[in-house]
């Protein structure tokens, strides 16, 4: 993968919603275009981080499965125009 994250989050071992949460104050603390890597356990959060993306600003340029961990890259986005 050549994707560079900005940030890292390792959230392996964390139940649902943990992860979600955790990488929602994760984004918060990037700058627009920054990219964060979340890397989880819980199967829920695959569909968590898509629903979670759909509905929001932000991009995921990539996921994948590498054995029991899920890694999600997650690109910050702007704040939604008014």
């Amino acid at each position: 993968m050549a994707l560079q994250p900005d940030d890292l989050l390792d959230a392996r071992g964390l139940p649902c919603p943990l992860p979600l949460l955790k990488a929602k104050q994760a984004l918060s603390r990037l700058a627009t275009g920054q990219l964060l890597e979340v890397m989880a356990t819980d199967a829920g959060s695959w569909r968590d981080f898509e629903t979670f993306v759909a509905q929001s600003a932000h991009e995921m340029p990539a996921r994948e499965e590498r054995g029991d961990v899920y890694h999600f890259w997650i690109r910050k986005g702007g704040e939604p125009a008014s």
